[in-house]
């Protein structure tokens, strides 16, 4: 039997033109000829949809690259066979940074092009894209409590017909709080909570304890104290009222305020400037950083030239490429935060008897990302091309507008509340394997990285960037509609998160090492 040919461009990809590996579109069967610039390229084994393969022969201790980069060193790879784990070692060469002094600041557009969306103005100036009343457990110890509450008030008393112009009550139930060491656990679990108090997308708040905690109001009070200058915010103890029962009669009452009040807010046009995109992935496969990330990373650009903000981060996926962020550094100074926030992350993880290296995920490998530098060379691409203007602590408000890194863990259910507590009313999230996480109080607009899993879980995800994969739309035309979604979103259009009851909340808190 002839074996088949066919040109590299119909079943690959080759992101850039210094990599010596291509990326499959469609399986490829062992023994296909691959005919790119006039040579044949035997695949030696079926390559899986995802997956790479070498272009050229990579003798033992050869670079492996894509995007242009270094991602691997070769063990000793022939042309046509596909790169794998068993094959590649994780050490890289060593990478000389650019000053980053020679970055300029982001080419705003004039004021009279930015668009606006539609938002709800706070006492403190800013602007939520969703009205909230939230129920905040102090600790683990009165997460049942506030559940309740949240719950019973959605079914007793709110309504879009009854309050029009507020998106529903939310309790943040979480395992934090007690049963830890004082210090920093405790801090973390109290400074996440009244950010999300703090926080444009929520009106009023109700904050519970048990009593006897250590997260409890007395040590809230210092955080809660100039949050009620800006919002109405109450407090209830359990073992003061008397038990749960006594608690949740006592929560609907000041929950029912709550939403009389929150019902007198209503949207007005507000410029893109004054929105915080967080932007995020999880779930990712080998065309995440190909297509659904650079396309929100075009979108993310559109915001800062707006003069807007844009958060990533998930510090651990950014291990690989971090000296290409360093170059984008608005100055020596942040380029030297953006290492030192690596740094400590490998130093946290080491505690635990951990790597950096050991990422990516089961679910990562199996699409094709096979360590953690591809993952992350593919991963900042959704940050755009903006300068970064400083490293942010996890939870921490950016001091000014444009591109923040933030500090934090790769995990969706801790990284993503992290970047609405520093202030993103909004969360853009691209996913190659299909991700269905939302959040408490933020819409999470998702972004799915090729048309199979679109097709297979259109309810879930919002976007489709595989159609740029699919040569049916390009980076920049993708990015636009990610653009124009985020505005409908923020001005409020349900993404499918919110349509499907996703209400995720999580606190990274660290201990043994210090910050």
């Amino acid at each position: 039997m002839a074996e088949a040919k066919v040109a590299l461009e119909q079943v690959a990809l080759i992101v850039h033109p210094d990599d010596n590996v291509a990326v499959a579109k469609t399986e490829i069967a062992a023994g296909t000829e691959v005919i790119w610039r006039g040579r044949e390229i035997r695949v030696r084994e079926k390559i899986p949809v995802g997956h790479r393969f070498a272009i050229f022969d990579l003798p033992p201790q050869t670079p492996i690259k894509q995007y242009g980069q270094p991602f691997a060193t070769s063990l000793g790879i022939r042309i046509g066979e596909r790169i794998t784990r068993e094959r590649i070692s994780d050490e890289l060469p060593p990478r000389a940074v650019a000053p980053a002094t020679k970055n300029n600041p982001p080419d705003h557009f004039p004021e009279e092009q930015i668009p606006t969306w539609q938002g709800y103005r706070r006492s403190d100036g800013k602007f939520g894209t969703r009205n909230y009343v939230l129920v905040v457990p102090t600790s683990m110890c009165s997460a049942t409590e506030a559940v309740q509450i949240a719950m019973r008030a959605e079914v007793m008393f709110w309504s879009p017909e009854r309050y029009p112009n507020v998106n529903g009550v939310v309790a943040l139930p979480h395992n934090k709080g007690c049963g830890c060491p004082l210090g920093t656990p405790v801090e973390f679990t109290l400074k996440m909570l009244s950010r999300y108090i703090e926080h444009p997308n929520v009106a009023a708040a109700l904050v519970i304890e048990l009593g006897c905690e250590k997260a409890n109001l007395e040590a809230f009070q210092k955080y809660i104290e100039p949050l009620r200058e800006k919002k109405p915010v109450k407090t209830l103890s359990i073992q003061e009222c008397g038990g749960t029962q006594a608690t949740v009669k006592k929560g609907l009452e000041i929950v029912g305020e709550f939403l009389e009040l929150a019902n007198q807010f209503h949207r007005e046009p507000v410029s893109a400037s004054e929105l915080i995109l967080g932007v995020k992935c999880g779930g990712s496969d080998a065309f995440s950083g190909i297509t659904a990330n650079p396309a929100l990373g075009y979108a993310a650009d559109l915001l800062i030239r707006c003069r807007g903000t844009v958060i990533m981060t998930e510090v651990p996926e950014i291990y690989g490429a971090e000296h290409l962020l360093a170059e984008r550094a608005r100055d020596e100074e942040v380029a030297k935060q953006i290492f030192e926030a690596v740094d400590w992350f490998r130093k946290y993880v080491g505690v635990f008897g951990h790597d950096l290296d050991e990422n990516p995920s089961p679910g990562n490998i199996e699409g094709g990302l096979v360590n953690i530098a591809v993952k992350s060379l593919g991963a900042i691409a959704k940050a755009g091309t903006s300068r970064v203007e400083g490293v942010i602590g996890y939870a921490d408000l950016p001091p000014s507008k444009g591109l923040f890194l933030m500090q934090g863990p790769g995990y969706d259910q801790e990284s993503t509340p992290g970047l609405v507590s520093a202030g993103a009313q909004i969360v853009g999230f691209t996913t190659g394997r299909g991700t269905t996480i939302g959040n408490a109080i933020a819409p999470v607009v998702k972004i799915a990285s090729n048309t199979d899993v679109f097709e297979r879980m259109r309810n879930d995800l919002d976007i489709n960037a595989g159609l740029i994969l699919d040569g049916e739309m390009t980076i920049e035309e993708i990015g636009k509609q990610i653009f124009d979604e985020l505005l409908q979103v923020a001005s409020g259009k349900p993404c499918k998160a919110e349509l499907n009851g996703h209400r995720e909340f999580q606190i990274w808190t660290v201990e043994g090492v210090s910050l």
